[in-house]
């Protein structure tokens, strides 16, 4: 038995419009969350990302450690 769902004509391209437009605006905050993590530990002093365990050239690492698998 054939199962037919029906779906008003015009409405499907705009649900996938306003889906990209959705996900683009969240991978935009995501990426502005993300650089301003990474300025804010630029902007301390090698002392204070010591004391975090951090160094300098190993910050994107750890902001994008998620993205990367680390």
């Amino acid at each position: 038995m054939a199962d037919i769902s029906f779906q008003p004509a015009g409405r499907r391209p705009f649900s996938r419009l306003f889906s990209g437009i959705g996900l683009g605006l969240s991978m935009s905050a995501a990426a502005r969350s993300r650089m301003t993590q990474i300025e804010r530990l630029n902007a301390m002093g090698d002392d204070d990302l010591a004391a975090r365990g951090l160094s300098r050239d190993a910050i994107p690492r750890y902001v994008f450690r998620d993205l990367i698998g680390l």
